[in-house]
């Protein structure tokens, strides 16, 4: 069973879900019976928590979903795969830590910038230039 934010992708929705995303794709090639997978499941979902927004973390079951795993080379399980733009950008065989995924998917993913305010940097943006509001202070030497 898969967390709330996890995805999960099959051979039917991948062009469209994967690889003509917006955002960063990370999946993980799955199946029922692979202890490995079961383990990583906990992790997959607790990234996908993280990254919402930011990025699409989802599953494929290489057994319900053989053509895609062909395609992509996927010949051992658990792999994680990270697309963006379409293409292969990272790749991970075997069971690993949330670091180590966490760690994949920085190197590829925008860091949202955060204002004194606390609200996002883009939400800040204004069309027309205006002299600032108060949120930053100047400091006087």
């Amino acid at each position: 069973m898969s967390g709330v934010n996890t995805l999960t992708f099959t051979d039917a929705s991948w062009d469209k879900e994967v690889l003509n995303s917006e955002v960063p794709v990370l999946v993980d090639f799955w199946a029922e019976w692979c202890g490995p997978c079961r383990m990583m499941s906990p992790t997959v979902d607790a990234v996908a928590d993280a990254y919402v927004g930011r990025a699409k973390v989802g599953k494929l079951n290489v057994d319900d979903n053989g053509a895609t795993g062909m395609r992509y080379n996927v010949r051992g399980i658990p792999t994680l795969l990270l697309f963006k733009g379409g293409k292969v950008v990272e790749q991970k065989v075997g069971a690993v830590g949330k670091a180590d995924v966490q760690k994949l998917l920085d190197a590829h993913v925008g860091v949202e910038a955060v204002t004194v305010s606390g609200k996002p940097a883009a939400a800040e943006v204004k069309s027309d230039p205006e002299p600032a509001s108060g949120d930053l202070k100047a400091v006087n030497r």
